[in-house]
């Protein structure tokens, strides 16, 4: 195991909790596993917690560090827990709900397709994938592989993530809870350009030139 023993039981609990809010909201362990496609998003969220316990990723303000972009964080960690729940619940209660059963397994889909593409950039990366906007020792810049036309894939995938769960509980305040999501999201995007451009100057700019921030041939 690779990442740090307080980020491992972080990862390790916070799962648990965020799968236990869904059971919860949708009244019961029964209720919950009646969905096939509900199966598959819990274990698709246990799998991702278990390779992140396999990751280099940490906390570390490293050289530098944006202190100013922290506020996302906490703003993450609220929407996360409101979405652990809610969607669940209004599933249950049948509230702004739509679709039947091949809503939730193509939720489930996009869920498995945005936690790879989530976790996939976080091995790429290793050491340099900090929770906080920050430069690490022996930073470098990565513009091959995933990183060839697109700077900010995991934050893609990240959104992928939240359209999946919204979608595999058939919520329409799940898909408003997905949307509020970007609004942190890209104020870190922002951040970290800043803190890279300030870093690598002329080589970010012409990376910049060729590629795509979150969204190939939109944005």
């Amino acid at each position: 195991m690779k990442i740090s023993a307080k980020l491992a039981f972080f990862a390790i609990v916070s799962t648990l909790a965020y799968l236990g809010l869904a059971v919860w909201g949708l009244g019961g362990f029964a209720a919950f596993f009646a969905h096939g496609a509900l199966v598959v998003v819990a274990l698709a969220t246990l799998a991702m917690a278990i390779a992140s316990l396999f990751t280099e990723v940490n906390l570390s303000s490293g050289e530098r560090e944006d202190r100013a972009n922290r506020w996302v964080l906490p703003a993450f960690g609220v929407i996360g827990i409101v979405s652990g729940f809610l969607p669940a619940y209004t599933d249950r209660i049948d509230v702004w709900t739509f679709g039947g059963e091949a809503v939730r397994w193509l939720g489930a889909l996009l869920f498995i397709i945005g936690g790879a593409l989530r976790m996939w950039p976080v091995f790429v990366l290793g050491k340099r994938f900090s929770g906080l906007v920050a430069i690490q020792p022996g930073h470098r810049l990565v513009t091959d592989g995933i990183y060839r036309t697109l700077r900010n894939p995991s934050y893609l995938g990240m959104l992928v993530i939240a359209l999946g769960w919204a979608l595999a509980f058939r919520s329409g305040v799940g898909l408003l809870l997905a949307a509020l999501t970007v609004i942190p999201l890209i104020a870190r995007i922002h951040a970290e350009e800043a803190l890279l451009r300030a870093q690598f100057g002329g080589e970010y700019e012409a990376y910049c030139s060729r590629s795509w921030r979150l969204i190939p041939g939109l944005y």
